[in-house]
């Protein structure tokens, strides 16, 4: 150590030299071997301060405590500012003194003031150099280290601290790298990520850009992602979520084999398009929405649903972003339509109409409908005698710009029904329908209704301990059910809708009858791994609503990235979507419900049920019954059971509510009759006989109408308990994997 520091030791005072360019002495508090520098502090103002410096920039300032072999190396180095004169002086002094020239560069140095060291150097003896070496020699070397050190002394230091600070930038990255490997390593499934990772490497990324054509689709399904969040980050989850190209979206689902080795199963979906993580809400809208706008124009219908899992950015799509609790509406879907509807409005061919706006704003919730722009006013859906459905007593509200749909969204997404499920604790669990209507003159244009679905986990909360969570969750699977095959035979041109399954497309009958209809569901999803089988039920749901096929040449490996069979097994839909074993396209023609097969036993149940609730066919039972037969696969037949009996209870509960508002309307009626008896009674010549004729039939209505409401509400409990029952039946069928 004393070779490379010299006569350098802790506790003595050195100069150095500041960033500003000050030069003040500090004292040495530790040598640092590893990187050759020193440790110096020194009091400022009242504090201790401290910086770690090189050795070069300590033996620059302090020479006298240089190594002897640095010095004899180089003997005579004169100070920068040393003239010519002093050079030719040094050979002079050498010819003098050539047994030991190391002692000359002590006065030479001292001009600069730092003589402390010279009583040291004068009593230690150097190793005198070589005595064949010629005077002539070493003043020729002299002159070319003096040149030398005159022209680069300045660079060497840049130059050295360059050095100096890569390496440290590589030793830090190195660092870096080493303990993000660690951290990874700790995680739950770190393997699998390593899987992921690769297989994301093979891939050659082709994802939607505004650049890209909108086509034109009756029916478009989408599919979009949002970024992990920060509960899935402190989870530690993973993103399983890859999309390659502007149509395609893959699923890495994780498996383990019978020998506990665990592998990836990449499951590949083709949509129309696919959004990832990076989409913005106007991108989303741009391929999704805005097309539909010139449809309501047309005097056509259009329909827009968000569909997917509790907490995949539903709301956030349709209602717009969300900073903590508060939401811009500004940025949803909502709002933008509503822009371009305003936009439209001020093109030629469109001003003449004389088109007038409304917009209404209702929710549904386990069956019922609330209206939400008239303090969740509860609402009645009827059908007249031209099968037209009517919502009695909704709210219209004309608007005149964005700013007014604005304030109507923000007034309705505060009414809004949530509850705790377990992926969020404020998911919705309703569906919102913002509807924007065009009336000429007074009648019907065009509307457009855009749906903020309810969470489809929802849908498996059937046989929970809560009754109320029950139902809701029943009326969303159903809901959800009757929704896709309407879109389907939509898409198809079936003679019959299965409208009447459900509230929900009940509301809706009229988006999905007629040539000019329109409809685009965006299929919103989870990316973690957490959310796997969440996903996948949302991706099985939106390409069974249009069947897409998917082959090898749809996913972009990247040249050269490893064999299509090993890193993603695809799967063709249209082979599994005609097999036997699929849902059949049925129709409510008797012999073909009546037909044995897979779905036998479903009209066997159906039987059981007519027996036992004694109620004849209905357009809403039979649109169940074909709803559940076309869904066999997803619904067991004690799920069916169980739908039919809530849709029987739902029926009974309105039924005992309007009676028992009939009810209260003629007891207030009564009470008047009986005060005029009893005012009669006062008179000093009533007639008794009629007197007691006009209160027993009084009573006889009473006992009339009491015990007819007490029966219903009797057959309305049994229903419940029935319900009860029902619900601890269920055993639903998973849909297997794709």
């Amino acid at each position: 150590m004393a070779a490379v520091f010299g006569k350098i030791q802790i506790g003595i005072y050195v100069e150095i030299k500041r960033s500003d360019g000050r030069i003040h002495q500090a004292m040495v508090t530790s040598l640092n071997e590893e990187n050759d520098s020193v440790t110096v502090e020194w009091i400022e103002n009242g504090d201790t301060k401290g910086k770690e410096i090189d050795l070069e920039s300590i033996f620059a300032l302090n020479t006298d405590l240089a190594p002897e072999e640095e010095i004899a190396q180089s003997p005579e180095t004169p100070p920068p500012a040393s003239s010519a004169i002093k050079v030719n002086k040094i050979p002079q002094n050498k010819n003098r003194k050539t047994v030991a020239p190391p002692k000359n560069e002590t006065p030479a140095r001292d001009n600069r003031g730092t003589t402390r060291a010279r009583p040291s150097q004068q009593i230690e003896a150097p190793p005198p150099p070589p005595a064949a070496v010629p005077p002539t020699t070493i003043q020729q070397q002299t002159l070319q280290q003096q040149n030398a050190r005159r022209k680069s002394n300045c660079v060497k230091e840049v130059e050295k601290l360059q050095e100096k600070r890569e390496r440290r930038r590589i030793q830090q990255q190195e660092l870096r790298e080493k303990r993000a490997q660690e951290v990874e390593a700790t995680t739950p499934n770190y393997e699998i990520m390593c899987m992921i990772r690769d297989f994301r490497a093979s891939l050659d990324y082709r994802p939607l850009t505004t650049a890209d054509l909108i086509e034109d689709h009756r029916i478009c399904v989408c599919v979009r992602t949002r970024p992990i969040n920060k509960k899935e980050m402190t989870m530690k989850d993973l993103d399983v979520i890859t999309i390659p190209s502007k149509d395609v979206v893959m699923v890495h689902e994780p498996k383990q084999k019978v020998d506990l080795t665990r592998y990836l199963e990449n499951q590949t979906f083709r949509f129309d398009y696919t959004f990832d993580d990076t989409a913005t809400n106007e991108m989303v809208y741009r391929f999704t929405a805005r097309p539909l706008v010139e449809t309501i124009f047309e005097r056509g219908m259009a329909t827009c649903f968000a569909y997917g899992q509790t907490g995949s950015g539903k709301t956030h799509t349709m209602g717009g972003d969300f900073s903590g609790k508060n939401q811009d509406c500004s940025k949803g879907i909502y709002a933008l339509a509503a822009r371009d509807v305003f936009l439209m409005l001020k093109k030629p061919v469109y001003k003449k109409l004389d088109l007038q706006v409304y917009a209404t704003f209702f929710e549904i919730y386990s069956g019922k409908v609330f209206d939400l722009l008239n303090r969740k006013a509860k609402l009645r859906v009827l059908e007249d005698g031209k099968q037209q459905v009517q919502v009695v007593g909704l709210q219209e509200r004309e608007v005149k710009c964005t700013e007014d749909v604005l304030k109507l969204i923000e007034m309705g997404n505060s009414c809004r029904t949530s509850g705790q499920t377990s992926a969020n604790a404020h998911s919705s669990r309703s569906h919102a329908v913002f509807q924007i209507i065009l009336r000429r003159r007074g009648k019907m244009h065009g509307k457009f209704s855009l749906i903020d679905l309810a969470g489809n986990e929802r849908g498996a909360d059937t046989s929970s301990a809560d009754r109320q969570t029950r139902l809701e969750g029943a009326e969303i699977n159903k809901s959800l059910l009757a929704l896709k095959e309407c879109i389907r035979a939509l898409g198809r041109n079936k003679p019959h809708t299965p409208f009447r399954a459900s509230k929900l497309t009940q509301v809706l009958r009229d988006s999905f009858i007629g040539e000019n209809s329109r409809t685009c569901m965006i299929a919103t999803i989870s990316p973690g791994m957490t959310s796997c089988e969440n996903t996948l039920n949302t991706l099985r749901y939106a390409n069974r609503v249009k069947e897409f096929g998917i082959s090898p040449s749809d996913i972009p490996f990247s040249q050269g990235g490893g064999g299509r069979s090993e890193l993603s097994p695809t799967y063709e839909y249209d082979d599994f979507a005609t097999s036997p074993s699929r849902v059949k396209e049925l129709t409510i023609d008797p012999s073909a419900v009546m037909d044995t097969g897979p779905g036998g036993h479903s009209v066997n149940q159906l039987e059981v049920l007519e027996a036992q609730w004694g109620v004849g066919s209905s357009p809403q039972r039979d649109d169940l019954k074909l709803l559940c037969e076309q869904n066999e696969e997803e619904v067991s037949p004690q799920l069916f059971t169980f739908h039919e009996v809530v849709s029987q209870l739902v029926e009974m509960e309105e039924q005992v509510l309007e009676d028992h508002r009939i009810v209260f309307q003629e007891s207030i009626r009564w009470l008047e009759d009986e005060k005029v008896l009893l005012e009669m009674t006062e008179e000093v010549d009533y007639d008794a006989e009629s007197y007691a004729t006009q209160l027993e039939q009084i009573l006889d209505q009473k006992i009339d109408v009491f015990t007819e409401l007490r029966d219903k509400v009797k057959s309305f409990r049994s229903a419940l308990q029935e319900e009860e029952q029902a619900s601890k039946q269920i055993n639903p069928k998973r849909p297997r994997a794709l």
